[in-house]
């Protein structure tokens, strides 16, 4: 039987700010067993961008990376924001380990082709390796995971810390029994925008088609529930959407099989 793995992925907002951070380290602190934490920073590497003179360009959501804004957000991403979690975990008795796709070679990217958009230095997922992420995780080693990657090449690669987490759980889930959770700024998914209580508590495939053709999922979730089930498909037990402060509760969207 194989032994449980939680993996957490956090936005930016909940790491930037003192006391959303200190709630999240505690909270995932007093998580039992195997865990692992991935973050994004996208707040902080506007704010850092911006008083170095640089422009932040944002194209659906992602961030248009050129040769500048990469030192920006390798900066931000991997250092200052990754330190700050790694520390503040360690002073929680976490033995944290933070790291990049490009650490050990964990996840190897390929750069964004360009298309309709030059997205610059942003990476898609190629492959994790999961069996040098699993042997760490069983010493009882907690990776905190930056979403920076590589392409193989020297060059190191904004990759998006949504897909960092699902590319993570699949690969992981030949070694664990995965539990993937995405904190989102929401209790869950809805069934009406306006009521955050109206949260719905489990989520098949065939519950969400009948709530996408009803109209009660719609626009940016779907692509959200999309790539959920896409980790189902692909072994992930199962992955959950709550709030940060809901983290290591029954509380949030279960997406099952």
């Amino acid at each position: 039987m194989k032994e449980r793995l939680i993996i957490i992925k956090v936005g930016g907002k909940i790491v930037e700010e003192p006391d959303t951070l200190s709630k999240l380290l505690a909270d995932f602190a007093a998580i039992p067993g195997k865990k692992l934490l991935v973050h994004g920073g996208g707040r902080s590497a506007t704010k850092v961008a911006a008083s170095l003179g640089i422009e932040s360009r944002m194209v659906d959501g992602r961030r248009v990376t050129d040769a500048e804004m990469l030192k920006v957000v390798t900066m931000v991403y991997g250092g200052l924001v990754n330190k700050n979690i790694v520390a503040g975990l360690q002073a929680r008795g976490v033995n944290a380990f933070g790291l990049t796709g490009a650490d050990m070679n964990v996840i190897l990217s390929e750069k964004r082709p360009v298309k309709e958009i030059d997205y610059g230095f942003v990476g898609d997922v190629k492959c994790v390796d999961a069996a040098r992420l699993s042997s760490l995780i069983s010493e009882g080693i907690v990776p905190v995971m930056a979403p920076l990657t590589h392409d193989g090449q020297g060059h190191l690669l904004n990759t998006n810390a949504d897909t960092i987490a699902g590319e993570t759980a699949k690969s992981l889930a030949v070694f664990f029994d995965v539990s993937l959770v995405y904190c989102f700024e929401k209790k869950g998914v809805l069934r009406d925008e306006a009521d955050d209580e109206s949260v719905i508590p489990v989520l098949t495939p065939k519950l969400f088609e009948q709530y996408v053709a009803e109209g009660v999922i719609k626009g940016g979730m779907i692509p959200k529930l999309e790539n959920a089930f896409s980790a189902i498909d692909a072994g992930v037990k199962e992955v959950i959407i709550t709030s940060a402060s809901a983290i290591g509760t029954t509380e949030g969207t279960v997406i099952v099989r």
